[in-house]
């Protein structure tokens, strides 16, 4: 039987009016894809052992698909905030403003991505189970040895969040 990840991570965003179960998009119809917008029941598609744990592709499932509430891609907002501890949450993309529901969370300091990849919020409980999903499942290659899946998602208004768990 497969371990089963099952707690919660708690993620901050980056203007703190909502925390997420998971990052972002949440409940918001569906894309330009027809498929809904949350990651409920998404894999972590990529695993690499030493780096990072990404998920988000609400689309295929696999990595190479994505969508978001603007029907596609969308720009770079910044790249203020750096990847400098292990816990930062950022966007994927295959290049300048091609962001989508792809997200991945860093499991070490990894400036070199900074300037490529926008952080759009951090772990700030959880981080226990972001390593044990690494050491579980992860590879040097990063196909998954498991399959991880989200098992929910959401966002809760910053003033509910004391009222959860």
């Amino acid at each position: 039987m497969a371990k089963l990840y099952q707690k919660l991570l708690k993620i901050s965003g980056l203007y703190a009016q909502y925390i997420w179960y998971f990052p972002i998009i949440g409940e918001k119809g569906t894309g330009a894809s027809g498929k809904p917008l949350h990651f409920k029941g998404k894999p972590f598609h990529r695993i690499v052992s030493g780096f990072v744990i990404q998920g988000g592709d609400i689309v295929r499932g696999d990595g190479k698909g994505s969508d978001s509430i603007y029907g596609g891609t969308f720009p770079d907002e910044n790249f203020k905030i750096k990847h400098s501890h292990a816990g930062v949450v950022s966007m994927v993309n295959s290049g300048p403003d091609s962001n989508g529901s792809q997200f991945f969370i860093t499991t070490v300091k990894a400036s070199w991505l900074d300037g490529e990849h926008v952080v759009f919020g951090k772990v700030i409980q959880g981080m226990d189970t972001v390593y044990a999903i690494e050491g579980g499942a992860g590879t040097y290659s990063g196909k998954p040895r498991k399959k991880v899946t989200i098992a929910d998602s959401g966002e809760i208004p910053k003033n509910k969040w004391d009222e959860e768990r």
